[in-house]
């Protein structure tokens, strides 16, 4: 499912080079449940951007689903990203002024969705993350901020990608919101899902069932989880 091989990234900062990838060479199969795991400056957010399709490599090969996309412009990045990826992000990224229901619903309006089948789309997304009914006409600001990621993660998985991308999902949130949301990925991934999640906490990615821990900007560490 994502094939990277030998990946480098290298930003300048007047005429130093930063690497913030240095040969990174990784393998998920489809079905994993994978946990990205480093610290502040590691290099972790930078695969994530690459491996979402958010950023190219300086160099190196990047195959997704049996695509080459190390080197497409911007157009065919966004192309594959809304094809192939969900995402989830630790500050919910919601429209303030859309309900829950219209937020889930707004991947299936950029694909030209018709408005009948874009419904019973969004409300079924909703009920596989455990959002009531009377919930899903909501705003934002009248939601926790649990049940606000809960419609981030239905938002995710309403065009059925094949990959669901999560960077510290649980980062706003207190333990019990934290572990709702985990046992959600958890659930997922039992239902066939692809998930990669990125964090700098040891305590989520021991929820995963492989963790690869990045540090200046190389892997130094895969295992299965137990």
């Amino acid at each position: 499912m994502i094939e990277l091989y030998d990946i480098y990234k290298i930003y300048k900062m007047g005429e130093n080079e930063v690497y913030a990838l240095n040969g990174v060479s990784l393998k998920i199969s489809a079905h994993e449940f994978v946990a990205i795991v480093g610290p502040s400056g590691s290099g972790k957010s930078t695969l994530m951007n690459i491996i979402g399709c958010l950023d190219t490599p300086t160099s190196g090969t990047y195959i997704l689903d049996g695509h080459e996309v190390s080197r497409l412009n911007d157009n065919q990045l966004a192309e594959i990203r809304n094809s192939k990826i969900g995402f989830v992000f630790q500050n919910f990224n919601l429209i303030p002024q859309l309900t829950a229901l219209e937020n889930v619903e707004l991947p299936l309006i950029y694909k030209g969705v018709p408005a009948s089948v874009r419904h019973k789309l969004a409300k079924e997304a909703l009920a596989r993350v455990g959002l009531e009914h009377r919930r899903m006409h909501h705003r934002p600001r009248e939601l926790s901020g649990g049940q606000q990621q809960r419609v981030a993660i239905a938002r995710a998985l309403v065009t059925s990608p094949p990959i669901i991308l999560a960077d510290e999902p649980t980062g706003n949130l207190d333990s019990k919101s934290g572990a709702e949301i985990m046992q959600i990925f958890k659930d997922l991934h039992a239902q066939g899902n692809t998930i990669v999640l990125i964090t700098h906490d040891n305590n989520i990615a021991m929820q995963a069932r492989r963790i690869v821990r990045i540090q200046d900007g190389q892997i130094i560490e895969d295992k299965e989880v137990s």
